[in-house]
């Protein structure tokens, strides 16, 4: 019996165009490799800063092996620390979130300031230094109220992603946003195949008429233009919006690894609605336009967002097996606009609820058919998916990469 080919082997032997080989989705061996190798390297979305209003307030969150807690301090900075006492490793938060003074280990009661110290563990005689048993950090950033974090011992550079995205972002002032909705579903899929579907409208008619009414299926919208060129419409887009002081021609990372861009949507659309009108009369941000379209920006491999100029909306991708994958969506609306008054929240969350819902399934029947025997892999449009060809060149030039693959291919 043969053995089967190592992930150098599939990714050599690679069609470019065409979708990955079954391993890619199926292997628990190849999503232990993607934790290792992607998840536990790479800076990741965890939260929008908004999620955590007042000091105290923590999230936790957990990526393959690793639980992390997010909290405010009291000098109002978020921190991420790895949720595991230094006593003798047990949960201190158990909770997906919540408001504390401390934190407590529930086991012993090792008791923590909000920036990590210990400040009180009970009967450990005289020879003990509290200073080194302070929780261990997970390195953190915020751009414009975004929080990322990387489980890495030394991150990849993050500077260039802020600086290029600030600006674009800051007129949505998340700084000033609370969290209106938050729901969390689990797709029964692999997390790229959850990445792939996201890359293209290619599905949209036949799968989300709820999100048809506002959004274009245009590939010159929807992808992500190679060369940098876009329609004349999508150009006046660029220039109106940019004269009106918010930045929104397409730019990516020099290795596709992110994405932001101000698209339009359909003709006479404002936001997410079923009726196509702003969802909130208390606009979150400082865009001048009510036609202004979405900020689109992607960041691989954890979250897509959509920036609207009524209220914004962050996704996150945590994996969580071979075949299932965690998403979790949040809604935010200006901290002053009053449910009920400023915004219906069923209004506000209903094409993405829909939209969300129609995307577990045909993830999960994309899951069912490539588990197959009978699964090989097929091309893509150039046309409609060229921004999955983008995210599937992302994925095996980084993974190549780590695993010097590329070396291999070249000698």
């Amino acid at each position: 019996m043969q053995n089967p080919p190592s992930v150098q082997e599939l990714l050599i032997r690679r069609t470019p165009g065409h979708s990955l080989e079954q391993a890619f989705y199926t292997s628990d061996a190849i999503f232990q490799m993607d934790l290792e190798q992607i998840f536990y390297r790479e800076w990741l979305f965890a939260i929008p800063a908004a999620q955590l209003v007042k000091k105290g307030a923590y999230a936790t969150h957990q990526v393959g092996a690793y639980r992390v807690i997010l909290v405010r301090g009291q000098d109002n900075e978020i921190r991420a620390f790895h949720n595991t006492c230094r006593h003798r490793g047990s949960v201190l938060c158990k909770a997906s979130g919540g408001q504390v003074a401390k934190l407590v280990c529930p086991y012993h009661q090792w008791t923590y300031e909000l920036d990590g110290r210990l400040l009180w563990a009970r009967d450990m005689g005289p020879e003990f230094d509290a200073s080194k048993h302070g929780l261990k950090t997970v390195h953190c950033r915020q751009v414009a109220g975004l929080v990322y974090i990387c489980l890495a011992d030394v991150p990849p550079d993050f500077d260039d992603f802020a600086q290029t995205v600030h600006p674009y972002l800051e007129v949505h002032d998340l700084e000033n946003a609370k969290v209106a909705h938050q729901s969390t579903i689990v797709e029964n899929g692999n997390w790229k195949l959850v990445w792939e579907n996201n890359r293209e409208c290619y599905h949209c008619a036949g799968n989300h008429p709820s999100l048809c009414r506002t959004y274009p299926e245009d590939p010159s919208i929807t992808g992500v233009s190679a060369d940098g060129t876009f329609p004349d419409k999508v150009e006046a887009h660029f220039t109106r919006m940019e004269a009106g002081g918010a930045p929104s021609r397409f730019k990516m990372a020099q290795d596709g690894q992110y994405r932001v861009a101000r698209m339009p949507l359909l003709d006479g659309a404002q936001s997410y609605t079923m009726d196509g009108k702003i969802a909130v009369q208390k606009r979150l941000g400082r865009v001048p336009y009510l036609d202004a379209g979405t900020l689109l920006q992607f960041h691989y491999p954890t979250t897509w967002n959509h920036f609207l100029t009524d209220h914004s909306i962050t996704f996150r991708v945590t994996p969580i097996s071979a075949t299932q994958t965690q998403v979790t969506t949040t809604w935010l609306v200006h901290k002053d606009a009053v449910e009920g008054v400023d915004y219906d929240l069923k209004n506000l969350t209903t094409v993405w609820e829909h939209t969300n819902d129609e995307d577990r399934q045909v993830v999960e029947d994309n899951q069912q058919g490539i588990n197959s025997p009978a699964y090989q892999p097929g091309p893509y449009s150039p046309t409609h998916e060229d921004g999955v060809i983008q995210f599937a060149n992302w994925y095996c030039d980084t993974i190549g990469r780590r695993l010097g693959t590329d070396k291999i291919a070249a000698e």
